[in-house]
């Protein structure tokens, strides 16, 4: 109100449209940011997952490998021709078991299988967190855009409205590249 005659500054009205405005741009990148926080945690635990995954098909294919080698090694010393045989057979077993323990693809959990979805799991989860940081950064300029065009509504300077528009767009601008190009500048 100006002079006590009941009229609203006009220029209020627009500062609080701005408000308005940077006020929902907030809610779009706090919104998409945790989005984007969920998926890279949700990325991050699936790698790690599959890489455990991995370790413990290296660990028994290992163990299988090993056994396979000595038991070999030992083959020409057994007497036993039944036995000689039996072993070889137990022999060709867990070598076709560690193969298929190093790769399987019809069923996508074999080694090499596995090491290629961590991998992804990893790439996306790298993605996901590089978007959820630009929209961090998105988030706090819109809320100090927020509060410079407020402070301008009870001080009057004018000049925080321009430096409130120009962090808003600050914000527009990295919600843009957290949404299009996450990958393309790195803050952090």
């Amino acid at each position: 109100m100006s002079g006590g005659h009941g009229h609203i500054d006009p220029s209020n009205k627009k500062i609080a449209m701005l408000i308005a405005i940077l006020a929902l741009v907030l809610a779009i990148s706090e919104t998409l940011g945790k989005s984007a926080q969920t998926t890279g945690l949700s990325a991050n635990i699936e790698a790690s997952n599959l890489w455990a995954f991995f370790q413990a098909k290296t660990v028994r294919m290992t163990v299988l490998r090993t056994a396979s080698e000595q038991v070999e090694a030992e083959l020409p010393l057994a007497e036993n021709a039944k036995v000689r045989d039996a072993l070889a057979k137990r022999v060709d077993k867990w070598k076709k078991t560690w193969e298929r323990y190093d790769t399987e693809p019809e069923t996508q959990e074999g080694r090499k299988e596995l090491a290629a979805r961590a991998k992804a799991a990893e790439k996306k989860r790298d993605y996901a967190l590089a978007a959820y940081h630009h929209f961090e950064v998105a988030s706090a300029a819109v809320q100090i855009a927020i509060v410079l065009a407020s402070a301008e509504v009870i001080t009057g300077v004018a000049a925080l409205v321009w430096l409130s528009g120009a962090l808003g767009i600050t914000g527009i601008v990295f919600c843009a590249i957290g949404i299009f190009w996450p990958t393309a500048i790195h803050l952090f």
